[in-house]
């Protein structure tokens, strides 16, 4: 196995990286501004384990007439694992690169929409009361009792004895 000499750890080096983000990538250890897009290394797993499976395989040849190609999710598990147990920079900016890419082709059909416009500010009554018919028919509700219940009030529909599940 080749040493990468950009962080001394071993692994393949990766020719995708330009010199600067090479460097970018082996930085000091910080939180950066995009590491909420890492999902836990097993969501990565699953999704790999998922795209192969039979009926993902033939959901994907109906809906696209051929079977998708699922390593992305295999390198994405993989560099997930290698950032967590070996700290692997490199790893990391390119788990990140691969989240931003996904993220930006889900993204694609809101921001290319040409048949809605979008809002530039909320509606003037958005937090208008509602009307007396929904506040009627939702005053029994459960979450309206466990709503009074946190907030410290009395409910008389949040009696402790009553279960509010029966079997027949």
């Amino acid at each position: 196995m080749e040493t990468d000499s950009s962080n001394g750890r071993g692994g393949a080096p990766n020719n995708e990286m330009s010199q600067e983000e090479d460097q970018k990538a082996s930085a000091s250890p910080t939180i950066d501004d995009d590491d909420w897009l890492i999902r836990p290394c097993d969501s990565y797993k699953d999704e790999y384990k998922d795209c192969k499976s039979f009926k993902s395989r033939f959901h994907q040849y109906f809906v696209f007439g051929e079977f998708q190609d699922c390593n992305q999710w295999k390198k994405d598990s993989d560099n997930c694992y290698k950032w967590i147990n070996y700290q692997d920079y490199k790893a990391k900016h390119t788990l990140i690169q691969s989240e931003s890419d996904r993220r930006k082709v889900r993204m694609d059909a809101h921001y290319n929409n040409n048949v809605w416009r979008n809002r530039k500010e909320p509606p003037k009554d958005w937090n208008k009361p509602l009307p007396e018919w929904i506040r009627q028919r939702d005053e029994h509700s459960y979450l309206t009792a466990k709503s009074q219940q946190m907030k410290g009030e009395e409910s008389i529909y949040m009696d402790p004895t009553n279960t509010y599940c029966s079997i027949s």
